[in-house]
């Protein structure tokens, strides 16, 4: 049995960031001098909010009876046997109401807006849709006017959450600039917001941007970690221990960050990020941020510092990944810290390789996952087999793959 031992004399990953917003040499606010107000007054509001009682105890209580929290860990025993090597655990975000974890952080800044800013109209971005679809479903329950951004090319591949946005009352916006992805929509939500900052809040779907949002996405996340830290202690319903490795898919980072940052204190528990390698490395048509030492450059993007993926000139590189929600230029700046400390690893999983895990998970657990979620079970299938049977993997299962099915049925 792993032996787990606390690291918090070594590092306080509690410390981070800094009143600035940094972690180490990554993070701040890069931002027009016209949005400083509106992150200042997000900022206070969120510092208020979380040593509000009655906030916390209304945030919970949407947790529970709405997002349907907590959401269960699952033992994959089939997987686990046909890899023949570590056991598998998934925690299950595919189940929390909407179909992924994104729901956990639209609903706490939903809410911080209700109750603490007095604003009514939210915008946001989205790539998979699952963060659209979360957000038009809170902004539904809560009674706040919405709209989404989202590239063309992600609204033809996620036509199902399309649809399903404008059922629950959206407006949602098809951006034709750039790559008509992730990062273009972004780009218009932030416009949007400069235009209609006195109104409007941004719902950032990830843990991006200026500062208060890489942390405040992540605290809202972090209950995953949380709720899994017991679970797996739990000797009915989990393996009794902690585990020995957590993997989780890394687009912005925030399904990832959301699992790790409960387990981090423990330095024999491996926290491991799966990429999107697209078609290959050496292709130069991945999401690969640390894997690419090439276009893989310290930058700015959207108001935070991190690695980003940049051509010989600096500009940004256009990225690609069958799955939508990790075809992002760049990475979290708390991922880049973590990395930079060697707490944290990462390596990443091809369209292919994804899609084998796609299936696998399919026919063996009768679980249909997103196609980012997908990338973190193809690294799983080279992972586990490398294992002793007695140690143990805790999957973050980020969303269901409901979304994704026209593009798998074109594929296979």
């Amino acid at each position: 049995m792993t032996t787990v031992t606390p690291i918090r004399e070594r590092v306080n990953y509690q410390s981070v960031p800094d009143e600035a917003g940094h972690f180490g040499p990554y993070g701040g606010k890069f931002v027009p001098e016209t949005l400083m107000p509106a992150l200042d007054e997000l900022e206070e509001a969120y510092l208020q909010a979380r040593n509000d009682r009655d906030f916390m105890a209304e945030l919970a209580y949407y947790q529970r009876t709405f997002v349907g929290r907590p959401t269960p860990i699952t033992y994959a025993r089939r997987l686990s046997e046909h890899l023949g090597g570590a056991q598998i655990y998934l925690k299950r975000e595919d189940l929390a109401h909407t179909g992924a974890h994104k729901i956990n952080n639209a609903l706490g800044q939903a809410l911080l807006v209700k109750r603490k800013m007095g604003k009514t109209r939210i915008v946001a971005e989205t790539g998979a849709g699952q963060h659209g679809v979360a957000t038009a479903t809170v902004c539904a329950l809560l009674g706040l006017e919405c709209i989404v951004y989202m590239g063309t090319v992600d609204m033809a591949r996620q036509e199902p959450n399309v649809f399903r946005m404008r059922l629950l009352g959206a407006e949602v916006r098809g951006v034709e600039s750039g790559s008509k992805t992730l990062k273009d929509a972004i780009n218009e939500a932030i416009r949007d917001w400069v235009t209609n900052v006195r109104t409007t809040h941004y719902l950032l779907g990830s843990v991006l941007g200026p500062h208060p949002y890489p942390v405040m996405v992540r605290d809202f996340q972090s209950i995953i970690g949380c709720e899994a830290v017991y679970q797996l202690r739990d000797g009915e319903d989990g393996p009794g221990r902690l585990p020995d490795v957590v993997v989780a898919c890394v687009g912005g980072g925030s399904n990832a960050i959301g699992i790790f940052h409960s387990f981090l204190e423990y330095e024999n528990v491996r926290l491991i990020g799966v990429e999107a390698g697209g078609y290959g490395i050496r292709s130069g048509q991945h999401a690969a941020r640390f894997a690419d030492p090439k276009m893989g450059r310290l930058g700015v993007l959207h108001g935070t510092k991190s690695y980003v993926l940049q051509d010989d000139d600096g500009q940004i590189a256009l990225t690609h990944s069958i799955s939508a929600g990790l075809d992002y230029a760049s990475i979290g700046p708390e991922h880049a810290w973590l990395r930079d400390l060697g707490r944290t690893e990462y390596t990443d999983c091809t369209d292919e390789q994804a899609l084998k895990g796609f299936k696998l998970l399919c026919e063996l657990e009768g679980i249909i996952p997103a196609l980012e979620s997908s990338h973190a079970i193809g690294h799983l299938m080279e992972l586990a087999p490398t294992l002793p049977k007695d140690q143990i993997i805790l999957v973050n299962l980020s969303g269901r793959g409901d979304k994704d099915l026209g593009t798998v049925m074109e594929k296979f």
